[in-house]
């Protein structure tokens, strides 16, 4: 390791395509470093080695570690807060590195271990269910079952070294870090919270981030899909509970504004479920349909998710009444 040390926390951040246009992970300081997410996976062209380093992910990963006085060997552990590919994109880079000491969402174990074809199955009768046909229908098994393949290779199971469980503080690398269960976003999701120089701080993936709030995808068009926006407001709520000063999110910058961010989030959700209600009532009656009035000339890839997902709890809180017809879900009002 370089005899420079890290004083407060270290921020690397990688270009995405997407608002806003970066994702953060975060060295924690210490003897032990603790790297909290890992970024985004290479995308270069391997036809063209040589080519643009616009998208050189490894590369923005060790200048980060660089500026730290550390090389990717030097990581001594690391945490991650959910399995996107934005944020477990260099773990084969740390690992090929060094030998971190691994921790993820006990969850993930679980959904890792799953079966693409019992999954492709499932996603299949939802979207089929949710009024998808034809195209559109393959598109989103083939986009659960890829998403599925491609996070469990960035994030080997047998890789990790702890399975977290949220509520049980873990002490890495000299941090006692205090894991809390944040789903809506992503099913498995954790933040961190943990004391560094005497302020109470949040390592937050994708949760309370000021930009915006983050979509409701959870665990995509699979069985989750109805208890998204419940699994949503009660990890709003443990959110609430937590003591927090800053916040050091996955997207956007750090922020002091924990409290109000929570509770804008919390409106966001709301406003999502009067947006659909609405939709409905105009007489857009399934799922593609609403999503189609609601994201306008928008894409609307992520939004169906969501959008189903309100559907489902309106169902489940009795504004909504759901008729089966040819198997497609039709919604009314209550």
């Amino acid at each position: 390791m370089s005899e420079s040390r890290m004083t407060g926390v270290h921020r690397i951040e990688f270009d995405v395509d997407w608002p806003p246009g970066h994702v953060a992970c975060y060295l924690l300081p210490g003897p032990e470093p603790v790297l909290v997410d890992a970024g985004m996976p290479d995308d270069r062209d391997p036809a063209d080695p040589e080519g643009s380093d616009d998208h050189d992910r490894e590369r923005t990963l060790r200048e980060g570690l660089a500026a730290a006085g550390l090389d990717p060997a030097d990581v001594a552990h690391l945490v991650v807060t959910h399995p996107h590919v934005d944020h477990i994109g260099q773990v084969d880079t740390l690992l090929a590195a060094g030998d971190p000491t691994v921790y993820a969402p006990a969850g993930v174990r679980e959904r890792f271990a799953g079966d693409t074809d019992a999954l492709a199955e499932r996603v299949e009768r939802n979207v089929r269910e949710a009024g998808l046909d034809g195209e559109r229908v393959e598109e989103s098994v083939e986009m659960a079952v890829r998403s599925l393949e491609r996070n469990r290779d960035l994030l080997p199971p047998a890789a990790v070294d702890r399975w977290v469980e949220s509520g049980d503080p873990i002490d890495v690398g000299g941090h006692s870090l205090e894991p809390t269960h944040t789903p809506g976003h992503q099913a498995d999701h954790l933040v961190f919270r943990t004391d560094l120089d005497g302020e109470s701080v949040l390592l937050a993936g994708d949760a309370a981030m000021e930009p915006f709030r983050a979509v409701a995808i959870h665990d995509g068009l699979d069985d989750g899909v109805s208890e998204t926006f419940e699994a949503f407001y009660g990890g709003l709520d443990r959110l609430s509970a937590l003591d927090v000063d800053r916040v050091h999110p996955g997207h956007g910058p750090v922020h002091r504004r924990f409290r109000e961010i929570v509770e804008r989030d919390r409106g966001s959700l709301d406003r999502r479920l009067d947006g659909v209600e609405r939709a409905i009532g105009e007489g857009s009656r399934t799922a593609p349909e609403v999503t189609a009035r609601i994201a306008g000339d928008r894409p609307a890839r992520y939004l169906l998710p969501e959008v189903y997902a309100a559907a489902c709890h309106l169902e489940s809180v009795g504004r909504a009444v759901v008729s089966v017809e040819d198997g497609v879900r039709y919604y009314d009002l209550a």
